[in-house]
């Protein structure tokens, strides 16, 4: 018995031992953001509160501004893009902390910062109103500058937006436990975000190719890119998210499109239902075979409808 117990102490030792050392030895951060942004970002650069944010932008008419919601950065809207472009003034932005902006301190991470982040771009390119489009956390961020800012804001559409606190996902738990996330970002490659991201953020898993998770994991390089990622995790995507901001929102009589995929395994449906009852005058779209990302898995269908809806 005293053999046995001895045995399991060193394994468990040797096993937070390893825990704490192999983020260390194997860490994918391998680039200062300065190298990152001057080898791959694809954009412009502006100053916002001292810090560069990267955003591509494309089109001409209304501005309407894209925020991406968590792991992502501009790539999210790519099947997007062109075709909002056709018809107004697109920008679709990296908020800090992802693809190609800069990094903050990892306590400087929440929505109210972001909604900073994305009225300081409007102030840099003298947009003085814009529609929003958001995905998660992007739509989080969109709430939060509509309910505060009323009238930088046209139009709203959201999809499967992380706004009303919901159950987590039993892997979205497991990693967030103290030293286990870091181990799992230490892993060499990208298996467990290609993993993660087809059960997660697609209904469709085939449609996330090796080249595709790439193209996402490729500013995840920048060092403070997983403490940002972590910390979000942990005391971001939390509650009350921003439910305060939908409920003062609903007093804003603002057009609202709301779009989620019938089977998100991230953010459930009953979410979005209840944000539609809640703001009067909202429509709600279900994506049918879509999960988490319904303007990627099916952008023609999403283009259509978000074209039809800010053209009003």
């Amino acid at each position: 018995m005293k053999k046995l117990i001895t045995i399991l102490i060193v394994c468990v030792g040797l096993f937070s031992l390893m825990i704490l050392i192999l983020p260390k030895l194997t860490s994918k951060e391998s680039c200062t953001y300065e190298q990152a942004a001057e080898k791959s970002a694809k954009g412009k650069f502006v100053t916002v509160g001292e810090k560069k944010v990267h955003y591509i932008e494309k089109g001409s008419g209304e501005p309407v501004i894209l925020i991406h919601g968590f792991l992502y950065h501009t790539t999210m809207w790519k099947n997007n893009m062109d075709a909002l472009a056709e018809n107004f003034k697109v920008y679709t932005i990296d908020l800090f902390g992802w693809g190609f902006s800069e990094r903050l301190n990892e306590n400087e991470y929440s929505f109210e910062r972001y909604a900073k982040q994305v009225t300081g771009f409007m102030d840099a390119l003298n947009i003085q109103k814009a529609s929003l489009v958001g995905q998660s956390m992007g739509g989080g961020t969109a709430v939060y500058v509509a309910a505060h800012h009323p009238g930088r804001v046209k139009r709203l559409i959201l999809v499967d937006p992380a706004v009303l606190p919901y159950p987590e996902t039993i892997t979205g738990r497991i990693y967030q436990l103290p030293f286990l996330g870091e181990f799992l970002n230490a892993i060499p490659g990208d298996a467990l975000l290609k993993g993660n991201i087809e059960r997660l953020w697609f209904y469709d898993g085939s449609k996330v190719t090796q080249e595709y998770v790439k193209e996402v994991a490729q500013p995840l390089c920048i060092k403070g890119s997983y403490a940002g990622l972590m910390y979000i995790l942990r005391n971001v995507l939390k509650a009350p998210f921003v439910e305060k901001e939908a409920h003062l929102l609903a007093k804003r009589n603002k057009p609202i499109l709301i779009i989620h995929g019938r089977e998100d395994k991230a953010v459930p449906l009953d979410n979005s239902k209840a944000l539609n009852d809640l703001w009067t005058g909202s429509s709600l779209v279900i994506f049918e075979k879509a999960g988490h990302t319904p303007q990627e898995e099916h952008p023609e269908k999403f283009n259509k409808l978000a074209v039809d809806f800010l053209s009003r």
